[in-house]
């Protein structure tokens, strides 16, 4: 029976470990974010940025050009409900007519359990929204962790992670993985702007949103070994 090379298991071991360090940085980041937001009065650096997010002596009106404005309002669209049940639909549809039914209920279960995960996270902190500037877009629900940031974390790393690991170059893969978190950023960072968030919630989202995908990354990664084990000892004769 041949061996894996040392190489590529250091490699194996060095993204299995680097995932798990995500999901400890992310749960301890959470924690203490879960602290700020549990203060009667805001931090300092909350609405520190807020403030200045807004233009000195009229704080109706954001910082840059008014175009700038409008793109925050599309751009934040891609951390909502619609577009990320659109996204988690499409997918999930893609794998069911390429014959990956477990692989799509891996991916339902994660991203269903990443929602709830979030709304009870809302409702056990019960934070408002911030007050200190107008808010740009509508809002009704509670402010910690923010939604937006944490959904698009759970969703687009999720996917982007799984994706990579069927991705054989290496650029690619980069790539991949780099679209995933620059839309994550994006989202948050538009819930900032559009005055809707403070920045530990938008920060606790990216927190336990990216530790949930990773989590979610290393589930899906022993699940493969495992049905890969389970294979090769149903037929012997592969593993010679």
């Amino acid at each position: 029976m041949k061996t894996a090379p040392s190489g590529l298991l250091g490699k194996v071991e060095f993204t299995v470990l680097l995932a798990a360090i995500i999901v400890t940085a992310g749960l301890w980041g959470f924690v203490e974010l879960m602290e700020v937001a549990r203060d009667s009065a805001p931090h300092g650096f909350d609405t520190e940025i807020l403030l200045a997010l807004r233009r000195p002596g009229d704080l109706a009106t954001p910082i840059g050009p008014h175009w700038l404005q409008d793109a925050m309002r599309d751009l934040t669209s891609l951390g909502g409900v619609a577009v990320l049940t659109l996204i988690t639909i499409v997918v999930i549809g893609y794998l069911l007519v390429v014959r990956q039914a477990r692989t799509a209920l891996f991916v339902f279960v994660a991203i269903a359990g990443g929602q709830v995960l979030g709304s009870l996270l809302k409702l056990g902190i019960d934070r408002p929204r911030p007050d200190i500037v107008p808010h740009l877009v509508q809002v009704q629900t509670l402010s910690f962790p923010s939604g937006h940031a944490m959904m698009s974390a759970v969703i687009y790393l999720t996917l982007g992670a799984l994706l990579a690991q069927t991705l054989h170059d290496r650029a690619t893969r980069i790539y991949v993985l780099a679209v995933a978190v620059l839309a994550t950023l994006i989202v948050g960072l538009s819930r900032l702007y559009l005055g809707v968030h403070w920045p530990s919630d938008v920060a606790a989202g990216w927190c336990i949103g990216a530790a949930w995908a990773m989590l979610c990354w290393l589930v899906a990664r022993w699940l493969r070994r495992r049905a890969a084990i389970s294979d090769r000892a149903a037929h012997p004769e592969h593993s010679q």
